[in-house]
């Protein structure tokens, strides 16, 4: 047995992939499911439909070839929260998804009441919707008896890789990994464990948090009836940290950047953690013996999603494919700036009130001038981020190194090229742009005694193509002027 099956459960697709020996692909299997907006900043998920999606893909990719899969890795959308009950496997509500905004005046009164320093000096979070915990609170808050039926030991609460386990061994396993439960918003990073403290002020009851484990080792297996025989499931991490792994970054100063529906980038700093004071996230990057390994972070919330409008709420263009060209061909002489804040603004400005806004129209502002914009956001983002990354890592005295991109538009040459001219840094495009799903695999084969550490995954990275920055500093000065000029013109409160 030598092949890995990566369970990569999305935001907006459940999709399985089936890897050989030498963690190549061999079979996929995609499949998108529903996206619910019940109200304005409010997005949900069916728990089921997470489920029977995810169960479809990976039959499909496992095929026949079920005996000789050694070991199942799943990575998974964080920070999205579900509550079931222990009893049923029923989720009492849908879950709620990380981009979602309805905890905000939850939020806004914690840190009016001074919580937020506590609360970003143990988890390394801040205070904002983004995060599962208040996610779980409002649950218990708003489906009928659910509070005192969680009280009583009836409910369980976990991110969508525990909800997966749940349903993959038939209820044995109730855990997570300590990538996933440091963004919950009640895990100590330091500690490594669930914060009595954060659970009793934020209101979750701690018993129906899942165990935390080890990112490589052992979640039990599936249910024989799933694939015809139990499978061993040795891996699991939130997507942004397997994404890291696929990447090969496993030493500090090592950078990633994914670009699907958001864009997060995550720089590796080691055993130690590196506290920010530029608004980025401390988190964990993955467990392995024991030994914890940290990150900063830096969540864009809207990325490709810009492109989506672009494609279905204003159809300028028939597939995201075709924004590279228009992008090209806009006119240079327009400076028009797409502000993308669709469900608030990310790191490193967090405000969960701001809301899209574009600047700098004219008459002659077109699709092309508009695939730009919404193409150059994700650059200009992406430059706030790593120049808060440097402040911070510099400041513990290192330096950053190349940044390594993947994920959808990482596909898109103008784009990459646009971000290596924003950024003034080179760009590094690896053959397989499909790291989540790779890293979840690196981590069940290193769970399963496939390979010895994540060191020895450098040897397999491969780069498909650099991208050097082309742009002269006096352009790039500018554009990036106009861009923060857009930003304090959208912020609710002007910094």
């Amino acid at each position: 047995m030598s092949l890995i099956l990566a369970l990569d459960q999305g935001t907006t697709s459940s999709r399985a992939i089936l890897f050989d020996h030498e963690r190549q692909p061999i079979a996929t299997a995609q499949k998108e499911f529903a996206q619910s907006y019940p109200r304005a900043g409010w997005v949900e998920h069916d728990p089921e439909e997470i489920w029977s999606t995810t169960l479809e893909t990976a039959r499909k990719a496992v095929g026949t070839r079920a005996a000789e899969i050694a070991a199942i890795g799943i990575t998974n959308q964080r920070e999205t929260v579900v509550v079931w009950e222990r009893a049923t496997g029923r989720a009492i509500h849908p879950a709620i998804v990380w981009q979602d905004r309805r905890t905000s005046d939850i939020c806004a009164a914690l840190k009016a009441a001074g919580h937020e320093p506590m609360i970003s000096a143990r988890t390394g979070l801040l205070l904002d919707p983004y995060f599962s915990a208040t996610k779980i609170a409002w649950i218990l808050d708003t489906v009928p008896d659910a509070r005192a039926r969680a009280e009583r030991g009836e409910l369980a609460a976990g991110t969508i890789d525990s909800w997966l386990l749940w349903k993959l061994t038939s209820g044995k396993v109730h855990a997570t990994d300590a990538s996933n439960a440091s963004r919950t918003m009640l895990y100590d990073i330091g500690m490594g464990r669930w914060s009595d403290n954060l659970c009793t002020l934020l209101r979750v009851p701690k018993n129906m948090l899942p165990e935390v484990r080890d990112s490589a080792g052992d979640f039990g297996a599936t249910h024989s009836d799933i694939f015809g025989r139990a499978i061993a499931i040795r891996g699991v991490a939130g997507d942004q940290q397997a994404a890291t792994i696929g990447q090969a970054c496993t030493e500090p100063g090592m950078m990633k950047s994914t670009y699907g529906t958001g864009c997060f980038a995550l720089l590796v700093t080691g055993q130690t953690p590196t506290p920010s004071t530029n608004r980025l996230l401390t988190t964990v990057a993955w467990q392995i013996n024991g030994q914890r390994t940290y990150a900063l972070e830096g969540a864009i919330f809207i990325a490709g999603a810009a492109v989506q409008w672009l494609r279905d709420g204003l159809g300028i263009v028939k597939s995201a494919a075709e924004t590279g060209a228009l992008a090209a061909a806009a006119d240079p002489t327009q400076d028009v700036m797409l502000v993308p804040a669709f469900v608030g603004l990310g790191a490193p400005w967090w405000d969960a009130e701001a809301r899209g806004a574009l600047y700098g129209l004219t008459r002659g502002t077109g699709a092309k001038e508009l695939a730009r914009a919404a193409l150059e956001s994700v650059a200009f983002q992406t430059a706030d981020l790593l120049d808060a990354m440097r402040r911070d890592w510099q400041a513990a005295g290192e330096a950053t190194t190349v940044l390594r991109v993947d994920g959808g538009m990482a596909n898109s040459d103008w784009t990459m090229q646009r971000l290596a001219d924003i950024l003034d840094a080179p760009v590094d495009r690896p053959t397989v742009t499909e790291t989540t799903a790779l890293g979840a695999a690196n981590l069940a084969a290193l769970g399963a005694g496939l390979i010895p550490d994540l060191a020895a995954l450098s040897k397999g990275w491969k780069r498909e193509r650099r991208f050097t920055p082309d742009m002269p500093a006096p352009e790039r000065a500018r554009k990036r002027a106009l861009w923060h000029d857009a930003i304090q013109r959208t912020l609710t409160k002007r910094a």
